[in-house]
């Protein structure tokens, strides 16, 4: 089963998708918004797979379902957690700010908790004030849970997945070196994410979903030209049941709250990169020094998964850099 929120309100109109995202219907006699169904989704999801089921076998004609229309699935949502699961990102990119990488961190999940409250659509711009900020897209898989109890265990954690997305969780690279030298972490230099058009159920993704991983390669493609495309479910030394039990271990976590993988990457660097940083670091590696330069107005991200028939699965985020006016 897919569902989208078209732009409508704050947060926004709950819609079922089809499989090949191309005709939709609207499911607000079931839940009016994803949010609340999800906060009820024990007696919502059986309603809205019949709905997708008879829009899936053409019992439903539907409309077309056009992806600029839509809102991230979650346009606001209570709670977003971002965590850094591919470990061996996390030591490149602190190599970059001359920083060392304790060996807890092969051990102890990073998280930490981003802003919820103005996530951009899908297809929305991302308008930045100034470029010498160091703008990075990150491109990421992510997970909404229904409510998690405090101290859930990483294998009953899996349990609550009920929708798995796309994300790219923009950052200020030039910004974070200061912020974190507060010792008090993020808030600047991660400014609004963005969340694929559709979301999808664990079981509609077959073989390439194993409970906490996917498995399949993550495209990223700037200004026409492709970054990247490692493995999600490779190299992640955290899957997503240890990353939602580590986020609730001293607390619940309420249905809707959104757990981000961190950025794809691979130790098999034929793969690409999944954002500008890790290019930049490899260069450095390499040469002695960058070459690639962070995002500038005007350039354009493209974030898409595909299955093993070439199908785009989540449709993609399809963002470009503009100055902002306030």
């Amino acid at each position: 089963m897919k569902l989208a929120s078209l732009n409508s309100g704050r947060d926004g109109q709950l819609v079922v998708v089809d499989s090949l995202m191309q005709r939709y219907e609207t499911a607000t006699a079931i839940a009016p918004t994803l949010q609340a169904a999800l906060d009820n989704w024990d007696s919502c999801a059986a309603p809205l797979q019949a709905l997708f089921e008879q829009l899936e076998s053409g019992e439903i004609k539907g409309q077309a379902f056009v992806a600029s229309t839509c809102a991230s699935p979650l346009p606001r949502a209570f709670h977003w957690a971002d965590g850094s699961a591919y470990v061996n990102h996390v030591e490149l990119v602190r190599k970059a700010r001359n920083a060392e990488m304790p060996a807890s961190f092969w051990t102890d999940p990073l998280i930490y908790q981003g802003g919820s409250d103005t996530f951009l659509g899908p297809c929305e711009d991302i308008a930045m004030a100034d470029p010498s900020w160091g703008i990075d897209f990150e491109a990421e898989v992510a997970v909404i849970v229904d409510d998690v109890p405090m101290g859930v265990s990483p294998e009953n954690a899996r349990d609550h997945i009920k929708l798995v997305m796309l994300v790219n969780d923009v950052s200020l690279r030039n910004l974070i070196p200061g912020e974190l030298a507060k010792g008090f972490g993020f808030y600047q230099a991660k400014p609004s994410s963005a969340f694929s058009p559709v979301a999808v159920t664990p079981e509609a993704l077959g073989n390439a979903w194993d409970g906490a991983k996917l498995h399949l390669p993550l495209r990223a493609i700037l200004n026409d030209k492709l970054i990247g495309q490692p493995n999600a479910g490779v190299d992640m030394t955290f899957d997503f049941g240890q990353l939602i039990a580590h986020a609730a271990k001293t607390r619940p976590l309420c249905a809707g709250t959104i757990i981000g993988s961190g950025t794809v990457s691979n130790l098999d660097r034929s793969n690409g990169s999944c954002c500008l940083a890790e290019v930049r670091m490899l260069e450095i590696i390499a040469h002695g020094s960058a070459s690639t330069d962070f995002m500038q107005f005007g350039d354009r991200i493209q974030i898409d998964m595909h299955d093993h028939s070439g199908q785009s699965i989540f449709g993609e985020i399809n963002q470009q850099v503009i100055p902002y006016v306030g």
